[in-house]
């Protein structure tokens, strides 16, 4: 049986590129907050926070059709591209890493949404619509979504003193935070200037889209296709092709070896150790090799002792360049990798340089438990497994297993 035009809306599958959209689930589990308990093995990890949202129906394929009474029936609309929307986070707008994927995850749990998690993009290309027309009028026939948009903020755990005076791990504001856009499953339809719909609605926007008023809704047509009106003209979003790919095609705009620096470096020596374990932090003897867990020996020529050099403190996160005393290097992600999960850690000429600090998150006081946070990037450093010459890499959201905390022990 044949039902309205306006009385329906179909939901179907997405037009991306280059991979297809993964909706977030709604329902997922207890999302970290500020102030919430952490545990040491929490330090090497962080997670989002999502501080504002905001969501508004979109119209991405638009096309004013006109229907007679002898054209009813089953027809093929072409659409013509409206708005495109892309998912994005943070400055560069990859969804790359564990930390973008669940940053847009915890927004559709937030919002009960199902929302694309995946680099995706509504299509930027005329769509055709499928529609059983049941009577004559004056139709807008669209493709539409509820595009998501809103900011974030990055949870790191550290110490913190309580107003007993006693210390305790807890989930803290840390730096990092930026914006997302994500949007709904595309759904499309037809509506017509009589139809009643819901407000704020993705058939209202359509719909208030047609341009009902206009001199063009009112005047009688043949069948098909009607010129657009002044308002579908003027609503229209010229915009960029979106993104062939979901990571960006330039490397971060650092200089990874600059011009080297004097430091002021604190006395003390440490090894970065794996806690209870032998292997600790080696620099690399060659400058195309990385930090990789190696054991102390008397061969090791201090390619395992460091020192924390131009040291400031905000809010109790320290932030610090890591100097090795083996090769008189920084730690660094090397620039040209610096926006890809899981790029190694390695050392280069010290320098004015946000690649080579680092957020050291501590564990409470009598406790050498660390978690490091490259400042430039946002990423936390660990460890694929537990084995000699393993490379030191950074993870988006951390090791989730507790293998990103380490020990910064004394010499």
């Amino acid at each position: 049986m044949a039902c309205a035009a306006s009385a329906a809306v179909a939901t179907v599958g997405l037009a991306v590129s280059p991979a297809s959209a993964a909706p977030a689930k709604s329902a997922t589990a207890t999302q970290v907050k500020p102030g919430d308990a952490c545990t040491a093995a929490d330090l090497g990890t962080r997670h989002p926070y999502i501080k504002t949202t905001e969501v508004s129906p979109e119209i991405t394929h638009f096309k004013g059709w006109y229907v007679t009474q002898g054209s009813t029936g089953y027809q093929s609309v072409t659409t013509s591209t409206q708005t495109t929307i892309s998912v994005s986070v943070g400055l560069n707008g990859n969804v790359q890493g564990s930390f973008a994927v669940e940053t847009l995850g915890t927004v559709g749990a937030s919002l009960g949404l199902n929302v694309q998690v995946n680099y995706s993009s509504t299509s930027s290309e005329s769509n055709t619509v499928t529609w059983n027309f049941s009577r004559p009028g004056y139709y807008g026939v669209y493709k539409g979504t509820k595009k998501v948009t809103g900011t974030y903020a990055s949870l790191d755990c550290n110490r913190a003193q309580q107003s007993n005076g006693s210390w305790a791990l807890r989930w803290i504001e840390g730096p990092g935070s930026g914006s997302f856009t994500t949007y709904t499953t595309l759904e499309e339809g037809a509506v017509r200037c009589e139809d009643t719909v819901p407000a704020n609605s993705i058939m209202a926007k359509a719909k208030d889209l047609l341009d009902c008023g206009s001199p063009a809704a009112k005047a009688e047509h043949p069948a098909g296709a009607v010129a657009p009106t002044a308002k579908q003209m003027r609503d229209h979003l010229v915009q960029r092709p979106a993104p062939t790919s979901g990571t960006s095609a330039e490397p971060p705009k650092a200089t990874g070896r600059s011009a080297q620096v004097a430091l002021n470096c604190q006395p003390a020596v440490y090894r970065i150790d794996v806690p209870g374990k032998p292997l600790n932090w080696s620099a690399p003897l060659l400058a195309n090799d990385g930090i990789r867990l190696r054991e102390s020996t008397f061969f090791s020529a201090h390619l395992d002792n460091w020192r924390l050099c131009n040291v400031t403190e905000n809010n109790g996160v320290l932030e610090a360049s890591l100097w090795n005393w083996g090769n008189g290097g920084c730690a660094t992600v090397p620039a040209n990798i610096a926006n890809q999960e899981q790029a190694y850690l390695t050392t280069a000429t010290c320098g004015e340089d946000d690649l080579q600090r680092f957020y050291i998150y501590r564990d409470v006081p009598g406790s050498t438990k660390i978690g490091l946070q490259n400042k430039y990037t946002g990423s936390m450093m660990g460890h694929d497994r537990y084995a000699d010459g393993e490379l030191i890499r950074q993870y988006s959201s951390g090791r989730q297993d507790g293998t990103g905390t380490y020990a910064l022990t004394a010499v």
